[in-house]
């Protein structure tokens, strides 16, 4: 049944085949608040949030509600794959519930690694099958088979993206090496998408000032991304408005004689500012945990989302010399960066 389109031909209603995704829908975020809570929330033991995220968790995943609002919540998974030359190569799935605990909306973006891994029907096909019994074995079939057809012609025979999609009685599927696969259920909509943040980060108008002081090299607005060339370090955000929505960091830690050498405060002398009060404290001491034992943490700290991905060395006299890719907060469902 697999039907992949590189042309204009279209498959029965209205929907093309041949074109991207929509991400995010659109009007998903084009709303006032509807009762925003941006605090994260372990999955519940029972419901379909626990059971699509089960298999998951069940393979090393780390998944949380990462927010919700009157009409739906959003789930955030995610999982570090180590590879050679001591790489970390994320993975991500997301969720979007309605308010009546049914699955709307869902997005396995695709990594780095070759296709030929089939890492996204590896971890989508056990999710969905675990809500929609039927549905694991075809999206298994239409991904690998499309991966494998395409594996030489990344652009298409017209210089397109190649893409396939297909359609059950549960939702409608869309797949590419771009955007992964994106699963819109039938009958399940949800309006308002949740997009709060304001329980954990700031604005970023007024974290710019200390990150400069830091020594990083910011231009906002509109520059996200600010580096720090002194310690290769860098920091980039997801916003909506100058509203911070989530916020990656990169730092290094060097432990001598029990002490640690590189302080936070030398990249961040006010503190982690684009935290809010409410949750700077304990998020600072869950990464300082991380910088002093060079290990990694996926977990949510005072209602904060916080993964911290290390790649550390032991030196001798139990000497300590790591680097950690810190993010902090989730960003909004069906935006870029995952």
């Amino acid at each position: 049944m697999r039907t992949t389109m590189l042309g204009l031909l279209t498959l029965t209603g209205c929907t093309r085949w041949d074109e991207p995704p929509p991400l995010p829908p659109a009007g998903a975020y084009k709303h006032d608040a509807a009762a925003e809570n941006s605090q994260a929330q372990p999955i519940p033991r029972d419901g379909i949030a626990a059971a699509l995220t089960r298999p998951l968790r069940k393979a090393g995943w780390f998944c949380a509600q990462a927010r919700a609002n009157a009409d739906g919540r959003a789930l955030w998974c995610r999982i570090a794959h180590h590879g050679a030359a001591d790489t970390v190569q994320p993975q991500v799935a997301q969720f979007l519930l309605d308010r009546d605990d049914r699955l709307a909306w869902a997005w396995f973006p695709p990594t780095e690694a070759d296709p030929e891994d089939h890492k996204v029907a590896a971890a989508a096909a056990p999710a969905l099958t675990a809500i929609w019994p039927d549905a694991g074995a075809q999206l298994r079939t239409e991904i690998n088979d499309f991966d494998d057809d395409h594996r030489t012609n990344t652009a298409g025979d017209d210089d397109e993206m190649p893409r396939t999609g297909w359609r059950d009685t549960h939702a409608e599927y869309r797949y590419d090496w771009l955007n992964g696969l994106v699963v819109t259920a039938q009958d399940t909509p949800v309006r308002r998408w949740p997009f709060g943040s304001d329980h954990y980060a700031t604005s970023m108008s007024s974290a710019v000032d200390d990150l400069r002081a830091g020594g990083y090299d910011c231009s906002y607005p509109p520059q996200q991304n600010c580096n720090r060339s002194q310690s290769n370090g860098y920091f980039r955000v997801t916003l909506r408005g100058d509203q911070i929505v989530s916020a990656q960091f990169g730092i290094g830690s060097r432990i001598e004689s029990g002490r640690q050498q590189h302080p936070l405060g030398q990249e961040f002398p006010h503190g982690l500012t684009f935290l809010t009060e409410t949750v700077r404290r304990p998020v600072t001491e869950r990464i300082e945990q991380s910088r002093r034992t060079g290990t990694s943490f996926a977990g949510i700290v005072a209602g904060t989302l916080v993964t911290i991905d290390a790649r550390s060395s032991t030196l001798d006299r139990g000497d300590l010399v790591a680097y950690l890719d810190i993010q902090i907060g989730a960003p909004l469902a069906a935006t870029l960066p995952v």
